[in-house]
């Protein structure tokens, strides 16, 4: 079985992009906590639904709770060397904190006032 879930903190807004058969797939950094000193990084890509929703309401900062699953790519670079890296593929995005960016206001004030956020910066 393949799920994971993980929790962070945008860093940088996500990037839309689309395949040749015209599907959207945003993809975006997430930072999160994997000691007390330390950050990790991962990326997240989003496809059909849950793209919509990232590209319209995430943005740098903004702290997420994905749902998806692992996936690993392979390469060999121009000198031979193997590389692999690991992303999660969405299947939901949670809401935890944002700016209000996107939303219409109807109800619950999930405003983040410290727009201040930087990648170098530890994000929680």
């Amino acid at each position: 079985m393949n799920i994971c879930i993980i929790s962070g903190n945008l860093g940088a807004d996500p990037e839309s992009k689309y395949t040749q058969d015209g599907m959207l797939v945003v993809t975006f950094s997430l930072a999160f906590r994997s000691t007390k000193e330390k950050t990790g990084w991962i990326k997240i890509a989003c496809f059909n639904k849950t793209a919509e929703l990232a590209e319209k309401y995430l943005h740098k900062g903004a702290k997420i709770a994905v749902t998806g699953m692992l996936d690993q790519d392979k390469w060999t670079t121009d000198h031979g060397e193997n590389k692999t890296s690991f992303k999660i593929i969405a299947n939901s995005i949670e809401f935890i904190k944002t700016d209000g960016r996107g939303f219409d206001g109807g109800g619950t004030d999930n405003r983040n006032n410290n727009n201040d956020y930087n990648e170098d910066d530890t994000p929680f």
